[in-house]
């Protein structure tokens, strides 16, 4: 089956030749062409009972790396699952008009904090404003950066509580079927993202450049504000979840997604990509697109995130702060208990888990299997 992989081992030295290729792009792109390959380096599984041999090889641990989420979320999921109230959940995904998309690809970073900002403070706001709900939820944020055909479309994941901590220090419920007005939190979340970003270019933080590279006038920057002031921008709030069983069976698709999965690669040939995608727009109608590699490779890396930047954060009551205080206070008030703490899964105990066999028999006779270490490959 084609993936990933094959694309960038197939053309990504081409593309390089003809591209500038930031640093944590490229050093994404190695390290996704290396994984789980000799480069890496591994070890030999042999049986010493019926001479079976076979070679596994270390992955990157890249997180754009489709091969190398699996072990993470659910290493990732294990330790959240003691925080999360049992409680019904809402699904809120905050997105910014696409004229801003030249602006945001020249300053990822500052623009990727202010939407994370803008989404939170605006959830922040309107929850504790009495006149809609009046307490503080316990949410997490997750960001992509995709659309289903690889296209650049910043956009926030929201997770909420359906319900918080009132003034007086009591539980108050939401409701099971309506969180906050969808077109409050569009206007709002355009006002307070707008202004940050409006904020970060006057005091020069934000740079706004042309096509040609030069940076824009002060007036093309102004025009741009005001046809973003001008737009209904897109926040929707989804059916709630069903307590942490659905809080969970949400995270787990998305908290460690990368922008494609080996799965919807359905062919490489001749310097040609086959992708399937879903089209929102048209019913979740199944589409095929056929690119040139090189310009798979262009899209894919559009998503390669800042170093160190981080795309999970966790606001009010799932804050690190709450944890221990009000946190605690909430299960209380709902007559819900801490889950306990599970023993910490080793990598070979959570890889036999989810395989359903143990990895570390032999597969032809049973027995256990010795392994020997491999050196890593000499650079070509």
């Amino acid at each position: 089956m084609a993936e990933v992989q094959d694309i960038f081992l197939s053309s990504f030295a081409d593309y390089g030749s003809n591209h500038r290729v930031p640093s944590i792009a490229q050093k994404a792109a190695q390290a996704i062409m290396a994984c789980r390959t000799a480069a890496l380096g591994g070890h030999r599984d042999i049986c010493p009972d019926c001479g079976y041999e076979r070679n596994s090889y270390n992955s990157c641990r890249n997180r754009h790396c489709p091969k190398c989420q699996t072990l993470k979320k659910e290493q990732w999921i294990g330790k959240r699952c003691e925080d999360v109230l049992d409680v019904h959940h809402f699904h809120a995904v905050f997105t910014f008009p696409s004229v801003l998309n030249q602006i945001v690809m020249q300053n990822l970073t500052a623009l990727y904090r202010v939407l994370f900002k803008s989404a939170a403070d605006t959830i922040k706001e309107l929850a504790a404003d009495p006149n809609y709900l009046g307490f503080v939820p316990g949410f997490t944020s997750i960001l992509h950066t995709w659309g289903q055909n690889l296209s650049f479309h910043p956009h926030i994941h929201m997770v909420i509580t359906g319900g918080g901590m009132t003034p007086e220090g009591t539980w108050k419920s939401a409701g099971k079927k309506f969180f906050l007005p969808v077109k409050v939190l569009s206007k709002l979340f355009r006002g307070k993202f707008l202004s940050e970003l409006i904020k970060l270019y006057d005091n020069g933080s934000v740079i706004y450049r042309g096509k040609n590279g030069n940076k824009v006038s002060h007036q093309t920057f102004n025009t741009l504000m005001e046809t973003c002031y001008a737009k209904d921008w897109c926040v929707y709030c989804k059916k709630p979840f069903k307590g942490t069983k659905g809080v969970f069976a949400y995270l787990g698709r998305y908290t460690h997604r990368v922008a494609i999965s080996n799965n919807r690669i359905l062919a490489v040939n001749n310097g040609i990509t086959r992708f399937s995608w879903r089209d929102y727009a048209k019913a979740n109608q199944i589409k095929v697109t056929e690119v040139k590699n090189e310009e798979f490779i262009r899209r894919f890396l559009l998503h390669v995130l800042p170093q160190g930047f981080t795309r999970i954060r966790h606001y009010g009551l799932y804050a690190s702060k709450n944890k221990t205080t009000k946190l605690e206070a909430c299960r209380k008030a709902i007559g819900s208990k801490r889950k306990p703490k599970k023993p910490v899964e080793t990598p070979i105990e959570l890889i036999c888990r989810l395989l359903g066999r143990d990895v570390r028999l032999c597969p032809k006779c049973g027995s256990f299997l010795e392994q020997h270490a491999l050196a890593r490959a000499s650079p070509a």
